[in-house]
């Protein structure tokens, strides 16, 4: 995640825009209460991003492939491959993903792998071994497991998609850079702590690792990523 303290009018614009089209998690404001009273470093992030929450578009494959074409580069990077990648399509849905065809797609950008991955993720939802109501009656690992089980998607892409999209309370993507960073600059005098020891800080969070996890991810990038 990259810290950028100012944004273009224009640029600002279309994040409000695209506020008032999402949903916005039931559990926000107590979560907040809650986590104030166990640690103060979170009250202070909490005070210095008022008004943002995170939120969700609420499409299971929209989310989904957007965290595919964003998997191993930057965010920038990211942005703009997928802005050729809806331009190509015009929506992104699994229909039109498996219309547009692997050749076409690799001409959009995306490498080669990452189109095989696209591939497959469309598969799943148009022979409905996926679909948004399945994954939403699932528990945090179930989904895990179903998600796991496309090509291209690992444990923190599914983990990403509990969070922007099932918007579930109480994920800690371990495996997550910025999250890695943002706990070592906060809580271990800028060192980057093991997995274990993230673990046991975020047993402190419990049920709201998400809410802790979102709000340190704003401490090194203060503009919401929406997926």
């Amino acid at each position: 995640m990259v810290c950028r303290q100012y944004l273009a009018p224009s640029a600002v614009e279309r994040k409000v825009s695209a506020y008032n089209r999402v949903m916005l998690p039931q559990y926000w404001s107590q979560a907040i209460a809650e986590l104030s009273g166990r640690d103060a470093t979170l009250a202070k992030l909490f005070e210095r991003h008022v008004g943002l929450s995170l939120v969700s578009r609420g499409d299971a494959f929209h989310t989904l492939a957007r965290s595919i074409v964003g998997q191993q580069i930057s965010v920038k990077a990211a942005d703009a491959v997928w802005n050729r990648l809806l331009a190509q399509c015009g929506e992104m849905t699994p229909g039109k993903i498996e219309q547009q065809g692997a050749d076409a797609l690799a001409g959009g950008g995306l490498s080669q792998r990452k189109v095989e991955y696209l591939c497959d993720l469309a598969a799943h939802f148009l022979d409905g071994r996926l679909s948004s109501e399945h994954l939403q009656g699932l528990g945090d690992e179930a989904v895990i497991a179903e998600l796991t089980a496309v090509r291209g998607i690992g444990r923190w892409t599914a983990e990403m998609f509990l969070i922007f999209n099932l918007l579930r309370p109480d994920v800690l993507p371990l495996d997550d850079f910025g999250l890695q960073r943002a706990i070592g600059d906060h809580y271990f005098s800028g060192n980057r702590p093991q997995r274990r020891v993230m673990a046991e800080l975020g047993e402190h969070w419990r049920p709201w690792r998400s809410v802790a996890t979102w709000y340190l991810w704003r401490s090194l990038d203060p503009v919401p990523v929406a997926y």
